[in-house]
């Protein structure tokens, strides 16, 4: 199978995501790799080192760069194509601005197409301008459509009738990323990191904390992400114990993030899934949850997980309790590397399986 994987972005999980499926890909007997990438991308470097051929696009940086780049769009629209005449299928490893401008033009040359569909819907007070619009042009232009969640593919399957849609699970996305080893402080250290926006409930953890911290003085709350933070929960950054650095972490200084956490915090009202829950439940730091959408397939008691009963704050801080139970750090971290999380062989083989009978039917 000759596959090019396509991504035009520069950083953050999707450009993750797509290293680990080109890295697992790359050392694939019967499977030809080639990639289309943005030059500006922070992990060229990582991709460089696989060995397979590379189209490196000049995209953009900041508003000002997309409005002049759009210029360009139907001239790498083109070249995109011709590259892809040499492929089997065309993996978008995550949407990207320029997507669903260039997608429908792999459609009309009769090359199937398949993006790897992340978010199915936009989250709560996140921008909704043209995200239906993206979406049916991405999908209108797909030959089949992966999904790294059931709550993914169930959306998908109403907003696309008929789509044919593969399943696999989010692995670990920083490769190579060690247990670190981790010293007991007196209190709890927990962490919550990513992008810092409403859905994902900084409120909630601002009123768990409170009530959490009430019974356990020494704990603290470490929030690190780019955005706002207290437009998402004012008053958060105030509370005793509680940090807030809103600033984008480079990728080689994530492990050691969440190495320095006595567990993560995911204490959202809306969720896909998560890039941190199976990154931090690997390393073997314990995860605590909201049961909402993809969450409650990644994030599991038994596992490393530790999940709310209901999406309050009142539920979370129960949540946190459990962490002060006697033995339960040790034993939650024990249980999270025992399982393991979903592997990228594995994984990549649900994938490569699913694509197969996309491929024959085309």
């Amino acid at each position: 199978m000759r596959i090019l994987l396509w991504y035009w972005g520069r950083r953050g999980g999707g450009a993750q995501f797509t290293l680990g499926l080109a890295s697992e890909l790359a050392g694939r007997a019967g499977i030809g790799l080639s990639l289309s990438l943005s030059a500006q991308g922070e992990l060229v470097d990582g991709f460089r080192a696989l060995g397979a051929p590379i189209d490196m696009v000049q995209t953009y940086r900041g508003l000002g760069g997309f409005a002049t780049g759009l210029l360009r769009v139907p001239g790498l629209a083109r070249r995109l194509v011709d590259q892809a005449r040499g492929a089997d299928l065309v993996i978008s490893g995550m949407t990207h601005t320029w997507t669903p401008l260039v997608a429908p033009a792999l459609a009309k040359a009769g090359i199937p197409f398949v993006p790897v569909v992340h978010d199915a819907a936009p989250h709560p007070g996140d921008p909704t301008l043209a995200w239906g619009w993206r979406l049916r042009r991405e999908l209108g232009a797909a030959r089949a459509a992966v999904a790294l969640s059931d709550a993914v593919a169930g959306t998908l399957a109403r907003v696309a009738p008929g789509l044919p849609l593969v399943r696999m699970a989010l692995p670990a996305l920083l490769q190579g990323a060690a247990v670190l080893p981790r010293s007991r402080g007196a209190g709890f250290r927990l962490l919550f990191f990513g992008r810092l926006r409403a859905y994902k409930g900084l409120d909630l953890l601002r009123d768990a904390f409170r009530a959490f911290r009430a019974t356990h003085p020494g704990a603290t709350l470490r929030v690190v992400g780019e955005g706002d933070a207290e437009s998402c929960a004012p008053g958060l950054s105030a509370l005793p114990g509680v940090t807030v650095e809103s600033r984008w972490v480079a990728e080689d200084s994530i492990a050691a993030l969440l190495a320095e956490a006595d567990a993560v915090v995911l204490p959202y009202r809306e969720a896909s899934q998560s890039g941190i829950a199976p990154q931090a439940l690997a390393m073997g730091v314990p995860v605590v949850a909201t049961p909402v959408g993809g969450l409650l397939e990644q994030v599991r008691d038994g596992q490393g997980g530790v999940v709310a009963a209901a999406v309050t704050a009142a539920a979370f801080a129960d949540a946190l309790a459990r962490l002060a139970e006697p033995g339960a750090l040790e034993r939650l971290g024990a249980e999270a590397r025992a399982a393991g999380g979903p592997d990228w062989k594995a994984e990549v083989d649900r994938l490569l399986a699913g694509l197969r009978p996309v491929l024959s039917a085309g």
